[in-house]
């Protein structure tokens, strides 16, 4: 979380920097309201089409960004803040664009005083100046369309399916946008080192819309294979899924997750790969029926379906500081696990100094002794609690059973408050955050 939060913050505070040395060389009289609302409108479109232009790039998942941010799922939570400062920083600039004129239109603001024509652009700038009235127009509708379209990103009650589908959209109306941005952004902005920095964002921007809108996104990274066995735990109502792939996999580390398509009318979903790589083909997955479409998979699909999987991504890939460690793992968030466990296995000769907690309020007895069968043979200790008999997981029972938690790296994955829980108490007695690694497996 560190990384993605000095990255929000470098990104605003560098354009911030940028745009006050750009627009401090033209003296301005902010005794008046009028000049001041026209640096308002500049500055907060500079920093609305900045945010919009990095989350679009991030969208396209690019791999040198994943190590850099600490994993695909902080690649994507930084999308999701930078979504969410493009819609407030966006309405704060149509606020600043609209709203004087209608306080002149009801009389309660003088209209600014009337200039003389000036000195005449010519060539691309003054052909840009000329289009100033279009482009007022179409950033005004663009905003309208961005707004319902992040808004509707953020609403949890809209299916998933009509998700995917509707925030490619936002492709298209980001061109849109870059096309006002461009026509409106004052002369003296492009021959400065903002002008180069937006032009390089505008530029980025623009080809992750393409590659969105073309639908070319992790194309590279796919895989088609086909569904091997299903095996169904009631209890807890995972789906274990078995594929054999029918072309290359490049291999993947235990703790990371893919994309998977069952359906091309609904889409790719994110889910942690619970099978170590063995060079063989096949991978596992391990899916639970908690959403309105994973509820359906153990009705649809079958052995024998095509599948086409995505990735490798993510860093959640046990490489910690200290060779000890503690695994916490809540309810299907025991899928990253099981994948080391199977490569912990083969090693036959060294004792691992592991405590897997597994906790889950709805326990199958099938998939726990599977589970104590594969601990047994990886040489490390489990603990399993179940809701209803030991009650929740506390950090201060984890800081009991594990006396020497300070030397030990925490991996997490499971509910995101329960993580946060945990973050926060083991921090407040002695562990460094750098030592508490969390999967933030919500992918909106």
């Amino acid at each position: 979380m560190q990384r993605i939060r000095l990255a929000f913050v470098t990104l605003f505070t560098t354009v911030t920097v940028l745009w006050l040395t750009t627009a401090g060389v033209v003296p301005v009289d902010y005794s008046r309201f009028w000049p001041l609302r026209a640096d308002m409108v500049h500055y907060s479109g500079a920093l609305a089409i900045t945010a919009m232009s990095a989350a679009i790039y991030l969208a396209i998942r690019p791999q040198w960004l994943e190590r850099l941010l600490g994993g695909l799922d902080k690649n994507y939570r930084l999308h999701k803040w930078l979504g969410i400062a493009a819609l407030v920083v966006s309405a704060v600039h149509w606020g600043w664009a609209q709203i004087p004129k209608w306080l002149v239109d009801l009389g309660w603001l003088q209209p600014p005083a009337r200039r003389g024509a000036g000195q005449i652009q010519e060539g691309l700038i003054g052909w840009l100046h000329q289009q100033r009235g279009f482009a007022e127009d179409i950033g005004e509708w663009a905003f309208y369309l961005a707004a319902l379209l992040i808004i509707l990103a953020l609403l949890k009650q809209f299916p998933y399916r009509w998700f995917f589908k509707t925030h490619r959209w936002l492709g298209l109306v980001y061109l849109v946008l870059v096309a006002h941005s461009v026509m409106l952004m004052p002369p003296v902005y492009w021959s400065s080192v903002l002008g180069v920095t937006m032009a390089l964002l505008l530029a980025a921007g623009s080809f992750a819309a393409g590659v969105s809108l073309l639908r070319r996104v992790g194309r590279r990274h796919q895989v088609v294979g086909h569904i091997e066995e299903l095996t169904y735990h009631a209890d807890n109502r995972v789906l274990q899924v078995h594929i054999m792939l029918d072309g290359a996999w490049p291999g993947h580390t235990p703790g990371q997750f893919a994309f998977v398509t069952f359906d091309e009318t609904e889409g790719p979903h994110p889910f942690s790969l619970s099978s170590a790589w063995q060079n063989d083909g096949q991978l596992s997955f391990s899916i639970k029926g908690i959403g309105d479409y994973t509820r359906t998979l153990p009705q649809t699909l079958h052995s024998g379906d095509a599948v086409t999987i995505e990735g490798p991504y993510g860093c959640f890939d046990f490489r910690g500081r200290a060779p000890a460690q503690i695994w916490i793992a809540g309810g299907i968030g025991i899928a990253p696990f099981i994948g080391q466990l199977q490569a912990l296995a083969v090693d036959k000769e060294q004792r691992h100094q592991v405590d897997l907690f597994y906790c889950t309020g709805a326990p199958d007895q099938g998939f726990i002794a599977g589970l104590g069968a594969l601990a047994e043979a990886a040489r490390i200790r489990l603990h399993v609690l179940t809701t209803a008999e030991q009650g929740r997981l506390t950090p201060a029972r984890v800081r009991q059973l594990v006396p020497d938690w300070q030397n030990r790296d925490v991996w997490f994955c499971g509910p995101a408050r329960f993580g946060s829980e945990l973050r926060h108490d083991l921090a407040e007695h002695g562990l460094p955050a750098s030592d508490f690694h969390q999967e933030l497996f919500n992918m909106r």
